[in-house]
């Protein structure tokens, strides 16, 4: 589904109206999520906005090449500021303005110089958020911005939305959306908003012609995904003309492994298992052998696409692994015999795309237990869609080489303004 002139209009009138913007890609984000903010940042700070760039998590350093690395942040500073007003028109001059603190009460005092202050020259004001308008980008839920969606509910209540993305499972939240789940990237649907704006395609530099050429390489393994269209092709080709350096990027994002990368790569090839009858293949990384190999459950990232995935005996791959901040996160691949996204879902509560789909746990006792408890449902599943003859949907899209997934959050319902979520895990958060 293509984007529609009108989506394409009131997405660029929200930017022209706005004067401070916030961008904000998925937790654990991948090159796409983060080549997607700052090119946004790059095109929007030229035609004058002030942006803030959130990527809410550690920043990932193997990214640092990127354009523009230098302006993210982890944070913002999200309080309300209060104001007191006073009204001067009656003639009404202040001399002196103090303020003490006792018994945990600010009281704040104020001496007139000429004219009498009542309580009706008096009035209080809560000022809202600092932003004009949230950029959510390469996001198909708000729970994936992690924990800070949960700590700013407020800030994403009181200020307009605008969904940037390109997955089929977005729960189209936010007041306004450019979603378009046949592009291969969120900086694909990036490229399409960006050029059909002449204002704005003349801006395209060779810095953010890399950054959107980072989000299509990525997001398609290098063009290797079976659904890379000849539109994405067509884009990365326009790219390339606008002076994107590819080879910077292959650098970066598939010559560049750290040797504690390899190390966790090594020990999660070592425990491969496979049931050749239930044509099913998987491996595990637990924190001890994260601990062991010094290494962080990110590094884990590439691998089922990279090395799994390409066992040809098997229709699903999965590879699961525990997290530092508790539970962990499984990651899952398969052939056209078998739809992951739909597996995922009714298991787990996870999602995706039918080639690509993720799920994580945070509730268990014994992590090898657990996985061996998860093969088996997979493989219920498996004889239930073979059983049942279940079509399989093809995939609307090219396949992330960084798929990922997080649980959203259910104790903390989407804020009134907003579609309301389905209870669903999205394919964004896993292969980190």
């Amino acid at each position: 589904m293509s984007l529609s002139a009108t989506e394409l209009q009131a997405a660029t009138k929200a930017i022209q109206n706005a004067k401070r913007i916030l961008l904000i890609p998925h937790a654990n984000v991948d090159p796409d999520g983060l080549s997607s903010a700052l090119a946004c940042y790059s095109v929007f700070t030229q035609i004058g906005k002030e942006c803030t760039v959130v990527c809410p998590d550690t920043l990932p350093e193997v990214l640092d090449f990127l354009p523009h690395f230098e302006h993210l942040t982890t944070s913002i500073n999200a309080e309300r500021q209060f104001v007191i007003t006073l009204d001067c028109r009656k003639g009404l001059e202040i001399d002196k303005l103090r303020y003490t603190v006792e018994d945990n009460k600010v009281n704040i005092i104020i001496v007139p110089k000429k004219g009498v202050l009542t309580q009706k020259d008096i009035t209080f004001l809560a000022e809202g958020s600092s932003y004009d308008l949230i950029v959510v980008l390469d996001t198909a839920d708000l729970g994936l911005l992690g924990s800070f969606y949960t700590e700013n509910i407020d800030l994403f209540t009181e200020t307009p939305i605008l969904n940037v993305d390109h997955h089929i499972s977005n729960t189209r939240f936010g007041q306004l959306q450019l979603i378009d789940a046949t592009a291969a990237s969120a900086t694909e649907v990036l490229y399409a908003w960006f050029t059909s704006q002449p204002a704005w395609k003349d801006l395209l530099s060779a810095d953010i012609a890399t950054l959107l050429l980072t989000g299509l390489i990525t997001d398609t393994r290098s063009f290797q995904n079976p659904n890379t269209t000849p539109r994405s092709l067509e884009v990365a080709a326009n790219l390339l003309d606008l002076g994107a350096r590819q080879q910077e990027i292959i650098q970066h994002i598939y010559k560049t492994k750290p040797l504690t990368t390899l190390k966790i790569w090594g020990r999660a090839l070592h425990a491969i298992q496979m049931d050749p009858d239930a044509r099913i293949v998987w491996s595990s990384v637990s924190r001890e052998d994260l601990q062991e190999m010094g290494a962080t459950s990110k590094e884990t990232g590439g691998l089922l696409d990279e090395l799994i995935s390409t066992i040809p005996e098997a229709d699903v791959h999965v590879l699961f692994t525990e997290i530092e901040e508790g539970g962990f996160k499984a990651s899952m691949r398969s052939s056209t015999a078998f739809d992951s996204n739909r597996a995922a879902g009714r298991l787990f509560g996870g999602g995706g795309h039918a080639r690509a789909s993720g799920f994580k746990m945070k509730q268990y006792g014994n992590f090898q237990l657990a996985v061996i408890q998860c093969i088996a449902k997979l493989k219920e599943e498996m004889q239930r869609q073979r059983s049942e003859g279940e079509e399989v949907p093809p995939v609307s899209r090219p396949v992330s080489s960084s798929a990922k997934t997080q649980n959203p959050t259910p104790s903390v319902p989407p804020p009134h303004p907003l579609k309301a979520a389905p209870s669903i895990d999205i394919v964004e958060e896993l292969g980190k």
